[in-house]
């Protein structure tokens, strides 16, 4: 969600032949094989339901702002999926997540993980 001008996880997922569906308020460019949809976030955590976009196994956002935290896993608590997200910089996160280190110092946030899919 929210692909913006960084779709290099949206490309990877796409590489290892991961059905990709990127989302942005704006019109994006996404790489091969990434379906784009232009979406508001916001907007559909409102919405019931929020949209075929969001039926996916995992709803992820990189670099997301704190104003979207809650909207997202909204979204993704909507439509059963689990729900990701990496801050902006020191950020906390908005809503209730549990934090695992990523290679290089970031910080994965899990918000929701109903199959366990992040259970390492």
């Amino acid at each position: 969600m929210g692909v913006g001008r960084r779709p290099e996880v949206a490309a990877a997922l796409a590489a290892a032949s991961c059905a990709v569906v990127a989302t942005d308020v704006v019109a994006r460019e996404t790489p091969d094989g990434v379906r784009f949809v232009r979406d508001d976030v916001v907007a559909a955590a409102d919405r019931d339901p929020p949209g075929e976009q969001y039926r996916v196994d995992c709803v992820y956002a990189l670099n997301c702002p704190p104003e979207l935290h809650r909207p997202l896993a909204r979204v993704a608590g909507r439509t059963g999926a689990a729900c990701a997200f990496t801050t902006l910089g020191g950020d906390p996160p908005g809503v209730d997540a549990t934090p695992l280190a990523l290679p290089g110092g970031e910080t994965l946030y899990v918000a929701r993980d109903p199959d366990g899919a992040f259970d390492g």
